[in-house]
């Protein structure tokens, strides 16, 4: 069976994939921090889809231990999907480097540390699929959550030039913006419902584009359209509105 490693597998969102693709008779691979709490998972995944789901323990601000937890591995992933994030509080991050610092190292650094270790063995093998969720709050800084829209933003051009180069390993990059979804990282906000997805069909559309190896998705397709209209807004008019 091929292998799926998610990074970050206790969210919401990972959940979901995970499911997913147990279901569709992929082996599982769990990383996440306190791996340990999430085998009840494991066994669920494992008895409900007769699949080999796995636990290892993975922390995405501990930069150090990406290579030696990958190299760990003793069955190497077919595809690593980067769901791990951390939204964070943005008026404490204007005044607090260690909140601002957390945000930008979960979401891009940390992000952008393992997927290189796992990068360089997909090129070397000359085959592999890597997935990372990114936001569309990158893709125009607002006042309302610009520490961790930038952030974002940074991994979702990284993406696009690790996706440039590994094209040419036989290896494929997928970008994800999945817009509002409803989970426990956004409880305390108020989202529209139609822009809002929810964890399943996040996980849905990430497996019909692995299958169809597509560049980039929004997980609703009227988010693409949204994030253009707001791009297009003469910046003299932008910096007055309160988004």
């Amino acid at each position: 069976m091929p292998t799926v490693l998610i990074l970050g597998a206790s969210s919401d969102m990972a959940v979901a994939i995970a499911k997913k693709f147990a279901a569709e008779k992929y082996d599982i691979q769990l990383a996440a921090r306190n791996s340990v709490r999430l085998q009840p998972l494991r066994s669920d995944l494992a008895i409900r889809y007769d699949i080999t789901a796995t636990l290892h323990e993975f922390d995405a601000e501990r930069m150090e231990s990406h290579e030696p937890f990958f190299a760990s591995l003793t069955t190497r992933p077919d595809i690593a999907i980067c769901v791990f994030g951390y939204l964070g509080d943005q008026q404490a991050a204007t005044s607090d480097w260690a909140e601002c610092e957390k945000i930008i190292r979960v979401n891009y650094t940390g992000a952008v540390s393992i997927l290189n270790v796992v990068a360089n063995h997909y090129a070397a093998q000359k085959s592999g699929l890597i997935a990372g969720i990114s936001s569309v709050a990158g893709e125009r800084g607002r006042q309302s959550n610009y520490f961790y829209g930038s952030a974002k933003a940074g991994f979702t051009a990284y993406l696009s030039g690790m996706r440039n180069r590994l094209f040419h390993h036989n290896v494929h990059v997928l970008s994800v913006q999945p817009g509002f979804v409803y989970t426990r990282m956004t409880e305390n906000l108020t989202l529209p419902k139609l822009l809002t997805a929810s964890p399943g069909e996040v996980a849905d559309s990430i497996y019909k584009a692995i299958k169809k190896k597509k560049n980039t998705i929004y997980v609703k397709w009227f988010w693409r359209w949204i994030m253009q209209i707001i791009k297009w807004i003469p910046e003299f008019l932008f910096k007055k509105l309160k988004l």
